[in-house]
């Protein structure tokens, strides 16, 4: 930091295990990408590409080449795994993976119907290649999972081999974990902390509001994801206790750090 403050919320460095940032790169250039490390690098733990972006963009070699070449992971979207798996095409999936030496996938069924064995199925092959990261939840709206079942779905992945599991909430943050309107869906949440632990969960949560519910639900060191990047320093500030939506939370002996 560039200055010393007293009562500041201690937090993890990297590599963490928790107190995570996944940053959501939607087609930045080769220039804009090191402008984002450049300024908020060493907040960030791990960059997606997000959906299926990594197809259409320009450059992806070279923009890969610089995220690993400042030790930054990479990964797919999960749209994009669920784009091969819809049309039969997992090993030529892998085989991507392999062209580009991504050392990350995420597996989702948000977008397709995908029996959840066979799902476990493809985490447990890629857990064998790469680290997995699993998502749970629908990006249907009109779809609520119920609690019980949220926690059945990421025990089971965890089980299979996932190494994180990813509460779904799109770009958005609308689905989900969340209301259609953002509101968080509370009891969804802290359900799911009575089975599964807090470092391995990743809430993707966009929204300012989202971010605020999590950091004073679980801490400074809880792991968020679906951040655009221009909010990574704005996240790293709230996460600090240093922006008014949390500035008194910290100055409180009784918060989480």
């Amino acid at each position: 930091m560039n200055y010393t403050l007293k009562n500041i919320p201690e937090r993890t460095v990297k590599p963490r295990d928790k107190g995570f940032t996944m940053v959501m790169d939607k087609g930045l250039s080769v220039r804009q990408a090191e402008d984002l490390v450049e300024t908020c690098g060493d907040y960030i733990d791990i960059i997606k590409l997000g959906w299926a972006t990594s197809y259409a963009t320009n450059n992806l070699q070279k923009k890969l080449d610089f995220y690993k070449s400042v030790g930054i992971p990479v990964y797919l979207g999960g749209t994009l795994f669920e784009a091969f798996i819809i049309r039969d095409q997992f090993d030529d999936y892998r085989r991507v993976l392999e062209k580009y030496d991504i050392q990350h996938a995420e597996v989702s069924d948000g977008s397709i119907t995908l029996d959840h064995s066979k799902k476990c199925e493809y985490i447990s092959t890629l857990a064998k290649e790469v680290t997995v990261l699993s998502e749970v939840g629908s990006k249907d709206a009109a779809e609520i999972i119920p609690p019980y079942q949220w926690i059945e779905l990421m025990q089971k992945e965890l089980d299979a081999g996932a190494w994180k599991v990813i509460g779904e909430a799109r770009e958005g943050g609308n689905v989900g974990l969340f209301r259609s309107d953002g509101e968080v869906r509370s009891g969804l949440v802290q359900e799911i902390l009575t089975k599964i632990p807090m470092e391995k969960v990743i809430w993707e949560a966009p929204q300012k509001s989202q971010q605020v519910y999590f950091i004073k639900l679980l801490g400074s060191n809880v792991n968020l994801g679906n951040i655009a990047p221009a909010e990574v320093i704005p996240l790293e500030t709230l996460r600090l206790g240093l922006r008014g939506d949390t500035f008194d939370y910290f100055l409180n002996g009784d918060a989480k750090l």
